[in-house]
């Protein structure tokens, strides 16, 4: 367990740079400012961070964990059969209800302004999905392999979201065509030579 102290210090830091994002893209952060808007020295951030890139890993880390959580406890309460598309659509459900409860970190990852958040945004929906489906191959014959599936789904349903805010598409109807979308596709075979 990490020290209160220590703790602290990383939550300021995180927090300065969620904040420091709503001005200017991350490329431009300069660790200087990011401590003096966080009012930790230099010689502090070095004790916990290599660069900033390694703080935005930390802040994209805690968003996984607290993912990957979610996926879990779905899983337990919503799928005890482990069912293909039921376990997609919690996977599908934890992600979008976590980018839009913190949303106020990942409105900056927009590939245009921020592409490094953009792919590191993507990396981890991708690792979360791709572990999904890596489970997935213990008990089912898929048709591709787990990174193909993970790719095709990622890409899918982020090309979905996208659409339906260009569309103003409400949030609570994106949700739920993007679960039938996926439930659809999955319940069609196309991923399995069958299933168990």
């Amino acid at each position: 367990m990490e020290d209160k102290r220590i703790t602290k210090t990383k939550k300021s830091l995180k927090h300065a740079m969620i904040e420091m994002l709503a001005g200017e893209d991350f490329e431009h952060i300069s660790i200087t400012e990011l401590c003096r808007k966080a009012d930790v020295s230099r010689i502090t951030f070095y004790s916990h961070y290599s660069d900033k890139y390694a703080l935005l890993d930390d802040i994209f880390n805690d968003m996984l964990r607290i993912g990957m959580e979610d996926y879990y406890r779905r899983q337990e309460e919503n799928n005890p059969s482990r069912k293909l598309a039921a376990g997609y659509v919690n996977m599908l459900d934890c992600i979008l209800d976590l980018y839009y409860a913190r949303f106020d970190f990942f409105q900056y990852t927009n590939p245009e302004k921020n592409p490094y958040l953009a792919s590191r945004l993507y990396s981890i929906i991708l690792e979360m999905v791709e572990l999904h489906t890596d489970h997935l191959q213990r008990r089912l014959r898929l048709k591709y392999s787990p990174k193909k599936i993970a790719g095709f789904v990622c890409y899918g349903m982020l090309g979905f979201v996208n659409e339906s805010h260009e569309e103003d598409t409400p949030l609570e109807d994106i949700k739920q065509e993007a679960r039938v979308l996926l439930t659809d596709l999955l319940k069609s075979g196309i991923l399995t030579e069958h299933e168990k």
